[in-house]
C-alpha cells in the first residue's frame, strides 16, 4: 500500500531508538550542565567580530568574513579584528561559562555596529550548513522584508539541530529572528550572576540573563561596564554550550526544555522534597 507522505520516518524498520531524558520535574542544573566546561561544543558568534588576543576570550577555533560581493557571498576564512568590540564581549561571556568550547568568530557586522541584512541572513546560513552546535546572535533586524527569509533560516537551524540563542531588542519592538518560536530569546536582568536566570511564561521573550552593568571584555585589551539584551545572550549561549557539552546530540527543543526546567523561578517552585 502506498504510504502518505513523510511516513517513511515512522517504518518499523526506521523507526530509531533514542535515549529518554528524566522527567523534567527532575531535572537539575547539576544534571544539566554539572562538570560540563563546553568542551567539544562549536559555537558561532554573527556579531562584529572577536578581538582573540583579549585574554579573557582565549583562542578562536574559526573566522568568516561575510561580505556581499558582484556574483554572490564571499566567506574569507583569515583571521580577523572586532571593528567595534561587541562581539569580543559576547566572546568573553560565553568563554567565562563555558571555557572549552570552540568558538568561531562570524563577522556581519562594520566598525558603527550596522550590516546588511542579506550579510547576516547569509553568515547565518554559513553557520547551519558548517554545523555549528550553538549560535549567538546578539543582532537582530525590525525590517519586516527579513521577516520570511530569517523565519525560514531559523527553522532550517532547528531542524539542524543548530540552537539559535537571539536577544531580543533593547527597545520594546518585535525584532527578528527573535521573535520566532524555534529560537531561545532572551532579554535581561540586573544581578550579576552568570547561572542566575529566569524563564518567561508569556513568550515571545522567554528567558531573562544577566544583562545591565555586565564587566565585559573590549577591544585592545580593555573592559567596560555594559547594558543591553547583547550581553543576556551570551550568558545562555554559554550554558547551552555547557549542557550539549554533557548531553551531546540534544535537540533544541530538548535544551529549550531543559532551560526552563533550571531556570531559578522553576527551581525554586518545586516542592521540598525535590530539592
Amino acid at each position: 500500500m502506498e504510504q502518505p507522505g513523510w511516513s517513511s520516518a515512522f517504518a518499523p524498520e526506521a523507526v530509531r531508538e533514542l535515549e529518554p531524558l528524566r522527567p523534567v520535574e527532575e531535572i537539575s542544573p547539576e544534571w544539566a550542565w554539572g562538570g560540563s566546561t563546553g568542551k567539544g561544543v562549536k559555537v558561532a558568534i554573527l556579531d562584529s567580530g572577536v578581538d582573540a588576543s583579549h585574554p579573557a576570550v582565549g583562542p578562536i577555533s574559526g573566522y568568516v568574513t561575510v561580505s556581499q560581493g558582484l556574483d554572490g557571498f564571499d566567506y574569507g576564512s583569515e583571521p580577523h579584528n572586532d571593528d567595534y568590540g561587541h562581539g569580543t564581549a559576547c566572546a568573553g561571556i560565553i568563554r567565562r561559562v563555558a571555557p572549552e568550547c570552540d568558538i568561531y568568530s562570524v563577522k556581519v557586522l562594520g566598525p558603527n555596529l550596522l550590516g546588511q541584512g542579506m550579510v547576516f541572513a547569509a553568515g547565518l546560513r554559513w553557520a547551519i550548513d558548517n554545523q555549528m552546535n550553538v549560535v549567538n546572535l546578539s543582532l537582530g533586524t525590525t525590517k519586516k522584508d527579513f521577516y520570511a527569509l530569517l523565519h525560514e533560516l531559523a527553522d532550517m537551524a532547528y531542524f539542524h539541530n543548530t540552537a539559535l540563542v537571539t536577544a531580543a531588542n533593547n527597545m520594546t519592538l518585535p525584532s527578528f529572528p527573535s521573535t520566532y518560536a524555534a529560537v531561545i530569546s532572551v532579554a535581561s536582568h540586573e544581578v550579576d550572576d552568570p547561572y542566575l536566570f529566569y524563564y518567561n511564561p508569556s513568550p515571545p521573550v522567554e528567558f531573562g540573563a544577566p544583562g545591565i552593568g555586565v564587566r565585559v571584555p573590549w577591544v585592545k585589551g580593555q573592559w567596560i561596564r555594559g547594558t543591553g539584551n547583547s550581553y543576556a545572550a551570551p550568558h545562555i549561549t554559554g550554558l547551552v554550550a555547557k549542557i550539549l557539552g554533557k548531553h551531546p546530540g540534544l535537540t533544541p527543543f530538548q535544551v529549550k526544555t531543559i532551560l526552563r526546567a533550571t531556570a531559578r523561578n522553576v527551581q525554586q517552585a518545586r516542592p521540598s522534597h525535590e530539592e
